[in-house]
């Protein structure tokens, strides 16, 4: 039996989890919009057992100007990538990045999407090291073994599509939330995708701004107050980001402060500002 398991963990969770159930799974995701290479940030230190997941590789379909830059995977290939992880149908999975979280919230909300226990480990590899300090990283690759994972469909229901996104943003049916940077939000810069600035009517809500400066997550109540400020608890939520990444770290925030669950837009601005048909905003 699976045990509840809040979306965002500290270190000393990490280690109860470790010591009291064998079948959790520690994954580290690692990933650089720079185009730095998880893999090797992996090889040259991780957390002693941690498996190694690729974004690109794992965690998103065929990227297309119609898709966008990581598209959810087929069920039956994500299925084939948790099941070389390590990750079965009764793991409990920990998932850390180097970013506060913002790149390890795609595989955790996947997985709780799916009805897995999966928690991002708050604070990522610094809180690990702040929490171990005589423990020392493990370098090389970690070879797991292979578990069974049942492929199943993304839920319909924790989704939205360009469409209704668009329509949402417009008509305020819904609060679009924009998870990046907020120069990006207002088009002031845009470092990969085909045109700068927002979904007319989205609301800028940065993902790093809930983050420390440690890496770890804002109080609850200063996180339910940013929410609850912009409509949050009088609205359902949709997400975006630039390719539907960090946009989860936004959705699994909601969870954390215990307002209803949103829809992730996962083809998000990088499908959206693909289609010069698309109407685009700047500025506030």
């Amino acid at each position: 039996m699976r045990p509840a398991l809040a979306p965002f963990i500290d270190a000393a969770e990490l280690d109860r989890l470790l010591a009291a159930d064998s079948g959790t799974v520690v994954i580290d995701s690692r990933w650089y919009l720079d185009g730095r290479s998880g893999t090797d940030a992996h090889a040259a230190g991780h957390v002693p057992g941690a498996v190694f997941i690729d974004l690109d590789q794992s965690l998103a379909g065929a990227p297309s100007p119609a898709a966008g830059r990581h598209p959810l995977p087929q069920p039956a290939d994500f299925a084939r990538a948790m099941s070389d992880a390590g990750i079965g149908d009764d793991s409990t999975v920990v998932v850390y990045d180097d970013a506060g979280g913002v790149i390890a919230a795609r595989l955790v909300w996947m997985l709780r999407a799916l009805g897995l226990a999966a928690a991002v480990l708050d604070g990522g590899l610094d809180a690990w090291q702040r929490s171990h300090p005589d423990e020392a990283l493990e370098s090389g690759a970690v070879d797991p073994v292979p578990a069974s994972f049942t492929a199943r469909s993304w839920p319909a229901a924790l989704l939205a599509t360009i469409d209704e996104t668009q329509a949402a943003a417009a008509d305020g049916t819904a609060l679009v939330l924009d998870a990046r940077p907020l120069d990006r939000y207002r088009g002031e810069t845009e470092p990969v995708d085909a045109r700068p600035g927002h979904i007319p009517g989205a609301t800028s809500f940065s993902c790093r701004d809930n983050v420390a400066a440690d890496g770890t997550l804002l109080d609850v109540d200063t996180l339910r107050e940013r929410l609850t400020a912009l409509g949050a608890d009088e609205r359902p939520v949709i997400s975006y980001c630039g390719s539907g990444v960090t946009a989860c770290h936004t959705l699994l925030v909601v969870e954390h402060v215990g307002l209803a669950p949103g829809r992730l837009y996962p083809g998000s601005w990088s499908q959206f500002a693909a289609d010069p048909a698309r109407p685009v905003a700047t500025g506030e």
